[in-house]
């Protein structure tokens, strides 16, 4: 793991400098529209953050952005549409180390991370499991009692193999020692509907994508994989709370294009998000879904994924990280 690590982040640090080396006049870019794409369905916590950066993004480049919803296999889809477009800044994607990393595996594919140039982070959105407020589960005690009396009943969904809510997932099962069915989907959008209508028990969850339904009163959450308190949900047991094993189990996500952009249109596009992010309306409606703000520049987005990658270093040393 050692050696992987290593190669990952040498590979990704020459990403960026080739990046560097590229010729591009940013006065004149964007020329033209520039689609983002949402490697996920649409209402999941992908979605909702893209759509509200997009439109301010537009605004200080001068060219609307164009939202493009493209699930599957854990995100690697909608990563291969970024691949297979011209490394011109004009595609964009939202990707978090998981994503880019972790899902390409699962899909028996190479990792895709040293073929991306950061651009920036978007947020770091607190996951959780939630389900419904029906539910037979009223505390975290009691779901991870049934997990560990019935190994394998009790059924859990994620938004897709190898993302950063499947690894919190393996993880749980791993230091507590139970067994959910674990259910994968194309995103949070689809599981969450079919929480909703009764398919599966539980869904492990970006806040941002649950907190609407929260908050209305349809789901309930039992347990947040964060080491810090969610401000809003304040009754909400972190891991540690529950009795469990801490670690972090949030989703830092942000900005990538293909490597060979040219830094300067890179530094462009980075201009572009971190004005998104920092639109007054845009600020407040994420952090009122609970997703930390983080506009970064593309050095501080790749010492994060170096702290995500190690988030997974046990996983893949035990073999665990594989469809299910």
């Amino acid at each position: 793991m050692n050696m992987q690590r290593r190669d990952l982040f040498t590979a990704l640090g020459a990403t960026m400098a080739a990046a560097g080396l590229g010729s591009a006049r940013a006065d004149t870019f964007p020329a033209k529209q520039i689609r983002w794409v949402i490697p996920f369905a649409p209402a999941g916590n992908y979605d909702v953050t893209s759509r509200l950066v997009a439109e301010p993004m537009g605004k200080t480049l001068g060219q609307s952005v164009l939202i493009d919803n493209r699930p599957g296999a854990g995100g690697v889809v909608g990563m291969e549409v970024v691949l297979n477009a011209p490394a011109d800044g004009y595609t964009i994607v939202m990707a978090s180390f998981t994503v880019a990393y972790v899902a390409p595996l699962f899909a028996g594919k190479q990792p895709m991370l040293p073929m991306m140039a950061p651009v920036s982070i978007l947020t770091t959105a607190p996951t959780l499991i939630v389900t419904r407020s029906d539910s037979r589960f009223t505390s975290a005690a009691k779901l991870l009692e049934e997990a560990k009396a019935k190994p394998g009943t009790v059924t859990m969904g994620h938004s897709g193999n190898g993302t950063t809510n499947h690894v919190a997932i393996l993880r749980l099962q791993l230091n507590e020692n139970v067994k959910f069915n674990v259910i994968p989907y194309k995103g949070s959008g689809p599981g969450i509907n079919d929480l909703l209508g009764g398919t599966i028990d539980c869904f492990a969850d970006q806040l941002t994508s649950s907190m609407p339904h929260i908050q209305s009163g349809k789901l309930r959450p039992l347990l947040n994989f964060g080491l810090g308190k969610i401000p809003d949900l304040p009754d909400v047991p972190t891991l540690k709370e529950a009795g469990c094993t801490p670690f972090e189990g949030g989703t830092t996500a942000g900005v990538f294009v293909r490597a060979e952009t040219p830094r300067p249109i890179i530094d462009r596009l980075n201009e572009g998000v971190v004005a998104g992010l920092k639109d007054e309306n845009t600020a407040r409606r994420l952090r009122e879904l609970g997703a930390i703000v983080r506009p970064s520049t593309p050095g501080q987005f790749t010492e994060a994924l170096k702290a995500d990658e190690a988030n997974v270093a046990e996983l893949l040393q035990k073999g665990l990280l594989k469809p299910e």
